[in-house]
């Protein structure tokens, strides 16, 4: 257990977690009751108080401070730094008061769209500049310095190019990943070995058969492991987005509850946007394991068709969402059909991976 770079079991692994976030919960309990202060019955003297009108101020004050100091304590009051459990009853709170669910729904909806539009033209830009000589000699150290900006000094550009509705939003997360990307596409392009390249050449591949059979799937077996890497940012850049406008959103939301002296309720929105991060997270690794399962087997799977059948309809589907207006508008026939065929698809990959959980165990 102290050997350098050594590895735990899988059982000491789960037990030293569980271990180790009770004691990052009793250290925050602790410190929320060291930062709390007293609640004391006490209620300052009514100035129009007929019983008073005899006193001069000096009286007053004395009369105050008798009775401040007489006061009885009657609870804490956690001003700063709210308990865990405090967090937990801020939930139901924010659900029926603060329409938790909604805002919810309306971040991940903008980071999906921002995620969509930054995959698609990094893909796009990354691989012109990464396969013609040309583009990566015009625009590659260009690009290589946008890296360098602070996204968050831009806001203001943004609001100005894209008003301060959602469309400001997901312009705003999808330039912030994209600057990122767009380099990272080119060094995984970079990084295709050539033996790979020579072999496919050897055996009479063209340039259009040599980048569908080796360029692009190197890349994008690497590619879902650098936007992991990215999910902590994107949610960044969409709280400060929703922050600006107030329109909607989690960022939002903790804006009015910070303003609120809500603190409670401010890390309910905080935890809440971390257990989101990490389903994202876990999403990206399914996605890396279904659709590149080369990286995890050694051989074909029987059912791996069927989920990977099932992940690009729905992808699919959700591209179109984006791209069709008439989805955004409300044409109910239109979700309606999109909802049909996402099921059935989500149903094709439950029976793929029934069949992959059955092969797997025999082997």
């Amino acid at each position: 257990m102290f050997q350098l770079r050594g590895q735990l079991s899988r059982t000491q692994s789960i037990l030293f977690g569980i271990i180790g976030g009770a004691l990052l919960i009793a250290f925050w309990w602790l410190l929320a009751e060291w930062l709390a202060v007293p609640a004391l019955d006490y209620r300052a003297p009514a100035l129009d108080d007929p019983s008073l009108q005899h006193l001069n101020r000096d009286s007053l004050l004395r009369a105050d401070s008798i009775q401040f100091a007489n006061a009885k304590t009657v609870g804490k009051i956690y001003k700063i730094l709210p308990t865990p459990m405090q967090v937990v009853q801020a939930y139901p709170k924010l659900t029926e008061d603060d329409k938790l669910v909604a805002h919810t729904f309306h971040s991940v909806w903008l980071n999906f769209k921002g995620y969509f539009w930054a995959i698609l033209l990094s893909i796009l830009l990354g691989c012109a500049i990464g396969f013609i000589p040309l583009f990566n000699g015009l625009f590659s150290r260009p690009i290589d310095a946008l890296r360098y900006l602070p996204i968050s000094a831009l806001t203001g550009l943004f609001m100005l190019w894209f008003g301060l509705g959602d469309g400001m939003k997901v312009a705003f997360l999808a330039f912030g990943i994209l600057v990122y990307m767009i380099p990272v596409v080119v060094q995984r392009i970079r990084e295709v070995e050539d033996v790979h390249v020579q072999t496919a050449y050897t055996l009479g591949a063209s340039n259009w058969q040599s980048l569908r059979t080796v360029f692009l799937p190197s890349v994008f077996s690497k590619f879902m492991e650098d936007l992991r890497v990215l999910t902590a940012i994107s949610w960044t850049y969409i709280i400060i987005a929703e922050i600006l406008n107030n329109t909607g959103g989690l960022g939002s939301l903790l804006y009015w509850m910070a303003r609120r002296d809500k603190t409670d309720k401010v890390f309910a929105v905080l935890l809440l946007v971390i257990l989101i991060g990490i389903i994202q997270d876990r999403l990206f690794v399914y996605l890396d394991k279904r659709l590149f399962p080369h990286k995890y087997y050694k051989t074909k799977v029987d059912g791996q068709k069927e989920v990977q059948l099932g992940i690009a309809i729905i992808l699919g589907v959700f591209a179109l969402a984006i791209l069709i207006p008439l989805f955004a508008e409300g044409g109910d026939w239109l979700w309606q059909g999109a909802g049909l065929v996402s099921l059935a698809a989500f149903g094709m990959i439950v029976m793929g991976e029934l069949k992959l959980m059955k092969n797997l165990q025999r082997n």
